[in-house]
């Protein structure tokens, strides 16, 4: 851990302030997103009937991977925060795991747009591989696409000479495995395809979706629902790249902007990696009839004033 005696007393009070305030900020967006993600897990549990439905199993699967990528960098947040150092066959796992759910957020993003796409358009005649019993085939490509990144970071990883991966002390960091410049050049390049077919597949289906709005007189209602909840996916896509112009950012805002570049670092960090995590369960949970209405039947406060005999349509 770094020493902080060695630091000017009004350098190192700066320094203490700025993070309890980073704290006092991201712990309880952190622990109310993981309210709500075991108040809708429970909710699936407690009610089987969500499982017959490929749309709430992927949302599932979103919620666990978000979960899984808030931990993860949560975690790293709070150590490097607290200045902690420890080798790095420690912190590589935890940098895996939050690469990979990290990609993993605009798979499951494009697979849900060609869900909505596919319960529209072949409402009668879904393809085999969308139904729920096997979704879950999906789920796993998603995961092996996911894991690629990170896996050939380790295998690129060129560490300094002296630099020991099972005993050398380092700040838990993605600069840590990205040293080489050939690493970084593969690193942005695939990144750019992956967003780039993802934000494709997106914007074809939002279209496909549009037109048919346009084109049927029954059933609008819903086909407009699903065209809005594109256009959702498409934002929080937008919202994911936007992480990746954060070094061009930060050159050109620390020359205009009175921010050290910790600061900036945090406020991209927040809004560009754990905001779009913490939209999702609203986005997609609360704008869910049917799982609200089933929600409400758990929650203490709102069992009592719900009739639990009342039957509540699940969309398929």
């Amino acid at each position: 851990m770094q020493n902080l005696t060695d630091l000017p007393g009004n350098t190192t009070s700066s320094i203490n302030i700025s993070v309890i305030v980073k704290v006092c900020v991201v712990i309880p967006f952190f622990i109310a997103f993981l309210f709500f993600i075991l108040l809708t897990l429970y909710t699936f549990a407690s009610h089987r009937q969500f499982f017959d439905s490929s749309r709430y199993i992927l949302f599932t699967y979103m919620l666990i991977n978000d979960t899984l990528q808030l931990l993860s960098s949560v975690s790293l947040f709070l150590l490097v925060m607290s200045f902690v150092q420890f080798a790095i066959v420690f912190c590589a796992p935890l940098l895996f795991v939050s690469t990979a759910t990290f990609l993993n957020t605009p798979l499951i993003l494009s697979t849900m747009s060609l869900e909505r796409y596919v319960a529209i358009f072949y409402p009668l005649h879904r393809p085999a591989i969308w139904r729920p019993e096997w979704i879950w085939i999906i789920v796993l490509s998603l995961w092996i696409i996911s894991c690629i990144l990170p896996t050939v970071d380790f295998v690129l990883m060129r560490l300094k000479p002296n630099v020991d991966v099972r005993s050398t002390p380092v700040l838990c960091k993605t600069a840590v495995l990205n040293a080489s410049p050939i690493q970084a050049l593969f690193k942005v390049s695939l990144n750019g395809i992956f967003f780039a077919v993802v934000a494709v597949v997106i914007l074809f289906t939002y279209i496909r979706i549009l037109l048919e709005t346009r084109r049927m007189r029954q059933d609008r209602a819903s086909v407009r629902k699903a065209q809005h909840t594109v256009l959702l996916h498409g934002f929080q896509l937008l919202l994911s790249v936007m992480a990746f112009s954060q070094p061009v950012a930060e050159l050109f805002l620390f020359q205009r902007v009175n921010l050290s570049q910790a600061d900036m670092s945090f406020i991209y960090y927040f809004c560009f990696i754990l905001l779009p995590r913490f939209l999702s369960p609203l986005i997609y949970g609360l704008r869910d009839e049917s799982l609200r209405s089933y929600m409400k039947k758990v929650m203490p406060c709102y069992g009592a004033r719900i009739d639990p005999h009342k039957e509540v349509k699940i969309t398929k």
